[in-house]
């Protein structure tokens, strides 16, 4: 778990929905086409897949290896997601950290991931340097360096990494440590896969090498390799690099455990800081992921949980306005999983009648089938996700790489999958009733501190003394791995041909109305995704009225003048889709993606959406107090809150500064009348676009869009959007502490004015900011992650509008590190505009990474549309497309030094510094006397003041 990775919750939604689902014929089911690959096995024991495609320029390397938070020794939990970061420090002939620059430096990327049964390590990057990356993967395979101060510094990180996600982040606890400590009493699954602080400071050097040498080997590990290669040449590079690696003769250790069936509930209920709002996780018992009953249960779980016509969103969300949030998720694995169903209450509810609600609905999935309709709008859910899901190289290796961990069988997944299509409604009754029995249930209220009643203590959830766990028995004669000499090195491969990426080509045309149309043709699978982009958005809410276009553009899909909010939801969800809206302060987006099959219905949802919304005064107070919940959460989170607040103070009372999805206070205040006149300056056919890219032709295209929109007519001179002032000056800097007592981690912010996106100077500034803190080997990582530990990532952002923009650089800490982090930002970003600028080879690397970025966003019809879109909000030319990756490597070093003068300065920026104020602010005031301080409880961001 490395930064610059993001995690998704499935949402849960539905049901009054079911007389209209049964009126409608269930759709046919597509298959999905098997991923086709070739297979070998070394005399080493590694275990090797082959993944040919021709259509990327790309190349996905990934090396999995069996091993993962349930084989962590007794008393040192998380050693596994320890190893995860210390396989990226130094190799016998490779220097620590050198992983990022062959991937970042050259336009790819790489990340890695521990799980309970797993650990797996990934790469992207142009297909000419798959042979270097092969070579590094071996070298870390069989030549590790793991010395005491590469260890000292990722166990610190790791412990931030801890107080980011466990402590800071609203109900870390809850999924890190309380929930498999509640679910589970024998198997090692109880024990979080980041660990504990206490275990991690209690390892040794000893430790963590014995652990390297008894799973870290070939007969332990597969190696998947995807996208554009030569297979005869990637065979003979295996041989070359892999094939010499000595398999071990000592045995792995495994812990075989039956988690005993649970026979009666169990519940707990905790109290835990910076929790926004109550939360109700009920859990289940199920089988390991190869049971015959997993697919049934991911149907289980789409019909209960997945999108805003299924049965949760339906009932809690939307119909009783019960829960903010909902989900169920299908946690299978190697042994005993979970079936994990949670819901976020919404303000004002109780954790009794979430958790009764939860329960009414799992009980009618036991007691009545559900119908025909609601089954074949799970199978549409789950066939697209999984096409989405092989849309590239690295999707398919990561699909076919899970399937040998979990199941020790690449074909699982499409098996799975095929099986999927034969499921009837009597085996989702049936499966409901063999695993979700309110007797095997798991249950944890989680509540906010400040509700707890006097005198009353949280329920202990520790992990039991019965759980059993693999022994640490290191192979004898341990050999300790050093660097070799610089001139004893093997030396890196070479680099290979280039393959050129295909850059979309757009071909643009208008409709009669004015409604621009841009079409991007892909043919390699069948699905197409369709954006409407609407320029306009928040930065034209009133002043004190912020987040009207967001409550106006969540609102387009909650009714229109034939169609309720529950019937739009069912309808995109039976074509396997959802339609998703977008708010940004420059405009406003409707899209779906589908298979190309079911064009025509899907952009019939999408015209009447936008052109037909009812905004029924119940759906607005349903959804400002939606609003208003999620915001509340956001204030009880310090990155989050960090960010708000930074944006505020940088651009004062101008609209730049507003919250885009407002306030507390700002949402009260939301008439309809205010969300109609912020839906008619947007939403209107001359100022939107609408994008389609995927297996579609531009004529075929065109008379689809005429027939659903040519009769949108654009909107009058009364109605026409008013103009908003360009803000030319901007409040003074400031330093401020929003003071979240208790809170887990400090968040420290330092945000300035900026530069349009059509500025110019853009492509200058975005290479500066990538020197200075866009990704892992940039500036403010590499002094503040990698030399310090103090952080579990440190970057920042170049967020360039349409008519003004910011740069900002945020990093979590531990509170007493805030003040340090505070002078390594600052400092790094005077030191870039002070030249002599970044040497060559830095400099190129971080054009490698932006064009690099750029070019994985080509590869997914959503990516593609995700970028047109965006460049039809900016306001910039989609010819600059084809152009972007020569203005960004034609950006000399000279150009990267002025714009840090211009955009990076310092001396122009606001330090918000969010977290536990009596731990940094007297250190932080020595430094910066006029410091302000103001507590979270009285912070007030409907001013540019904070007061």
């Amino acid at each position: 778990m490395r930064p610059f990775r993001t995690a998704l919750l499935a949402a849960a939604l539905t049901t009054p929905t079911l007389a209209v689902a049964q009126s409608r014929p269930p759709l046919a089911q597509a298959a999905v086409q098997p991923i086709a690959f070739t297979q070998r096995t070394l005399p080493n024991g590694l275990r090797v897949y082959a993944i040919r495609d021709t259509n990327t320029s790309n190349v996905s390397v990934q090396v999995w290896y069996d091993v993962g938070g349930k084989d962590d020794p007794a008393g040192r939990s998380g050693f596994a997601h320890l190893f995860e970061h210390l396989m990226f420090k130094a190799t016998r002939n490779l220097d620590a950290e050198q992983f990022d620059k062959l991937t970042e430096a050259v336009g790819g990327n790489n990340n890695a991931s521990t799980n309970d049964d797993y650990t797996e390590y990934h790469e992207v990057v142009p297909a000419n340097h798959l042979q270097r990356l092969l070579f590094a993967e071996a070298d870390r395979m069989s030549g590790l360096v793991v010395d005491q101060a590469n260890f000292a510094s990722e166990r610190a990180v790791v412990e931030e990494e801890y107080r980011t996600r466990i402590l800071a982040q609203p109900y870390g606890k809850l999924y890190g440590t309380y929930l498999p400590a509640l679910s589970y009493q024998r198997h090692p699954y109880a024990r979080g896969v980041i660990g504990s602080i206490a275990d991690l400071d209690a390892a040794t050097l000893d430790d963590v090498r014995a652990f390297h040498a008894t799973y870290y080997r070939p007969d332990n590990a597969v190696l998947v390799v995807a996208g554009n290669f030569d297979p005869a040449q990637l065979e003979a590079w295996i041989d070359r690099y892999f094939a010499p690696i000595a398999r071990s003769s000592a045995p792995i250790p495994r812990v075989h455990v039956d988690e005993p069936a649970r026979t009666a509930p169990v519940s707990r209920t905790t109290y835990e800081p910076n929790t926004p709002l109550p939360a109700v996780m009920l859990s289940y018992p199920i089988p390991p992921d190869r049971s015959p009953d997993t697919p049934v249960l991911e149907v289980l779980s789409a019909v209960l949980a997945t999108g805003d016509s299924s049965r949760l969103h339906e009932t809690l969300v939307y119909r009783d306005s019960l829960a903010q949030d909902v989900s169920a998720t299908v946690d299978s694995r190697q042994d005993a999983g979970l079936f994990e169903v949670f819901a976020v209450l919404a303000g004002g509810k109780t954790a009794a009648a979430g958790e009764a609600a939860l329960r009414r609905e799992i009980a009618r999935l036991r007691d009545r089938p559900i119908s025909a309709a609601e089954l074949a709008v799970a199978k549409n859910q789950l066939l697209t996700a999984a096409i989405r899901g092989r849309e590239t190289a690295e999707g398919k290796a990561r699909t076919l790489a899970s399937s040998v961990i979990i199941d020790g069988d690449p074909s699982t997944s499409d098996r799975q999958l095929a099986a999927i299509a034969a499921i009837t409604p009597a085996d989702v009754r049936q499966a409901a009733r063999r695993y979700l029995a309110d007797a095997s249930s798991a249950t944890i209220r989680y509540l906010p501190a400040d509700a707890k009643p006097a005198g009353t203590a949280s329920d202990p959830i520790a992990i039991a003394s019965t759980v059993q766990v693999a022994p640490l028995a290191p192979p004898a004669n341990l050999a300790v791995t050093t660097q070799a000499p610089a001139d004893q090195r093997a030396a890196l491969p070479p680099i290979g041909a280039t393959i050129s990426p295909k850059v979309p080509l757009p071909t643009e045309m208008r409709l009669a109305n004015g409604m621009r149309l841009v079409v991007v043709e892909r043919h390699d699978l069948p699905l197409v995704t369709a954006a409407l982009v609407a320029v306009g958005g928040g930065v034209l809410d009133p002043i004190g009225k912020a987040g009207t276009a967001s409550l106006a553009t969540d609102l387009l899909t909650k009714g229109t003048a034939t169609r309720s909010a529950t019937q739009i939801a069912l309808d995109a969800e039976t074509l396997g889709s959802s339609i998703d809206t977008g708010i940004d302060r420059d405009g406003a987006t409707l899209s779906m993606t589908v298979k190309s099959d079911q064009i025509a219905p899907a952009l019939g949802i999408i015209a009447d959406v936008a052109q037909h919304p009812a905004f029924a005064p119940t759906e607005l107070d349903r959804a400002r107090a939606q609003a208003i919940d999620g915001v509340a959460a956001s204030l009880k989170s310090p990155g989050p809150l960090a960010r708000l607040a930074v944006r505020r103070a940088v651009f004062g009372d101008g609209n730049y500064g507003e919250a885009l999805s407002g306030t507390p206070v700002s949402l009260k205040t939301i008439t309809r009348d205010d969300v109609a006149a912020s839906y008619a300056q947007t939403w209107r056919p001359e100022r939107t676009a609408l994008v389609m890219v995927g297996d579609v032709t531009p004529d075929a295209v065109r008379a689809q869009a005429e027939r659903a929109f040519g009769a949108w007519s654009p909107a009058s001179k009364t109605t026409l959007v008013r103009s908003m002032p360009v803000s030319t000056s901007y409040p003074a800097p400031r330093v401020i502490v929003i003071d979240l007592p208790d809170a887990g981690q400090a968040a420290v912010a330092v945000g300035r004015p900026a530069i349009a996106r059509r500025d110019p100077g853009y492509e200058p500034a975005e290479v500066a900011n990538a020197v200075l803190g866009g990704g892992y080997s940039a500036r403010l990582n590499e002094e503040i992650r990698i030399k310090r530990g103090l952080s579990y990532g440190a970057g920042s952002q170049l967020a360039a509008g349409r008519d003004g923009g910011a740069l900002a650089a945020l990093v979590q800490t531990k509170n007493p590190s805030a003040p340090e982090v505070v002078g390594l930002i600052t400092g790094e970003m005077r030191r870039l505009g002070t030249g002599p600028g970044p040497a060559p080879d830095e400099l190129d690397a971080r054009k490698a990474t932006l064009i690099g970025d750029f070019g994985r966003e080509t590869e997914t019809t959503a990516g593609i549309a995700g970028l047109v879109g965006g460049y039809v909000l900016r306001g910039v030319p989609l010819a600059e497309l084809q152009r972007y990756a020569a203005s960004v490597q034609a950006v000399p070093a000279t150009a990267v030094v002025a714009a840090a003068k211009r955009v990076v300065d310092p001396a122009l920026a606001t330090v918000v510094v969010v977290g536990d104020a009596q731990q940094f602010a007297d250190a932080l005031r020595k430094i910066y006397p006029t410091l302000e301080v103001i507590p979270a409880t009285a912070l007030n961001l409907e001013t540019g003041t904070l007061r």
